[in-house]
């Protein structure tokens, strides 16, 4: 997810300096809405243990292959304040079978009917953030 490369398909220029702080801010959707948000990738150590001790953790939706294809996808949560928000993500990539096939969607629940319909795939990462929801858009 925010990796340098990744970053420039979110919308957020990798030669912004660092990604701590506001030069991570970026957009996301949640729930057909858009909002502002500011992530910081966790130290490997760190996620592989809050990953197996945390139950709580939420799902940042991403499609890498989409952005890489010229098709930006932006980032769509499962959760806000005030809806189950824990403020660490765990990465889940979208993929498409086929990059022309990317789409933006919206909203949780239509990534989870798109796989339900086999339109997309899923696949869990072991990249784990600390995000806010720092606005709406």
């Amino acid at each position: 997810m925010p990796q340098p490369n990744a970053l420039v398909g979110s919308g957020v220029s990798s030669t912004q300096g660092s990604t701590n702080g506001v030069a991570g801010s970026m957009p996301a959707y949640y729930d057909d809405q858009l909002f502002t948000i500011n992530l910081m990738m966790l130290p490997p150590n760190a996620e592989s243990t809050l990953i197996t001790h945390n139950g709580s953790i939420n799902t940042i939706y991403e499609s890498d292959m989409c952005a890489a294809a010229g098709h930006p996808f932006t980032a769509v949560l499962d959760a806000i304040q005030g809806d189950g928000f824990n403020p660490l993500w765990r990465e889940v990539q979208v993929n498409f079978p086929n990059p022309s096939a990317c789409k933006q969607l919206t909203s949780d629940n239509a990534i989870l009917a798109a796989a339900a319909t086999k339109m997309v795939t899923l696949q869990t990462t072991n990249d784990l953030y600390r995000c806010s929801v720092i606005g709406k858009k």
